[in-house]
């Protein structure tokens, strides 16, 4: 196969997985959004829900992709990047205060509303991951926001059933936040120049996102055993 395409291949497994791992919150909140709804309307208001955030998230990434061709925002991207994967090792909200809808509409328009807060996250991973690739970036969400819809209860029982996804999925967001600094236009030259140290940034990074999220865990972990 030709090495364009399993490039191609591998960026869009990559995307995927990243939407499948930063969206557990975001299929929490589609369910208590619509929960007050009946059984019917529910599966609307998902539906319809879904199908707005979709949308706003692909011309959400659109944008990020191009702004990431501006000066230092590769930089600012990537720094960013790395705080969301501390984030999805360390986080725990239950998103309990979310608004449930009364009417079809209300639970649209709260999904929708809520998905783009929360999407920060997924736009940003996207985006880098994406290397300015807009098919890239329409055909993983395409792929991924459904099965996040239909499959939210499933991924979120793996994910507490084994935990080392997460920490796989901080990984990669730290393989790829490290990747975007490395490619920023103002530091192409260094790393190009000494491609080993780029090797070694990306390690770095990629190993202190994981080794502070761990300690993170653990001391979160001692407080609540001495509480």
């Amino acid at each position: 196969m030709d090495t364009s395409v399993l490039s191609f291949l591998a960026a869009l497994v990559n995307i995927v997985f990243l939407d499948l791992v930063l969206a557990g919150d975001n299929a929490i909140v589609i369910g208590l959004a619509a929960r007050n709804l009946q059984a019917s309307t529910q599966k609307k208001a998902i539906l319809y829900g879904t199908a707005g955030a979709i949308i706003l998230r692909i011309v959400a990434t659109i944008i990020v992709v191009w702004l990431l061709d501006i000066p230092w925002l590769m930089l600012i991207g990537g720094i960013l990047l790395v705080w969301i994967a501390y984030k999805l090792m360390t986080d725990n909200d239950d998103h309990t205060d979310v608004k449930a809808g009364q009417t079809l509409w209300s639970a649209v328009r709260t999904i929708i509303i809520a998905d783009a807060a929360m999407g920060l996250d997924n736009v940003i991973a996207v985006a880098g991951a994406a290397n300015h690739n807009i098919v890239l970036v329409i055909i993983g969400l395409f792929i991924s926001v459904p099965i996040v819809v239909w499959g939210s209860t499933l991924f979120i029982k793996l994910i507490n059933r084994f935990p080392w996804i997460i920490y796989l999925g901080s990984a990669v967001l730290g393989y790829t936040a490290s990747n975007m600094i490395t490619e920023e236009k103002k530091f192409t030259v260094f790393f190009e120049q000494y491609p080993a140290l780029r090797i070694l940034f990306i390690v770095l990074v990629t190993g202190g996102v994981l080794a502070t999220g761990f300690m993170k865990i653990r001391s979160n972990q001692h407080k609540k055993a001495t509480a």
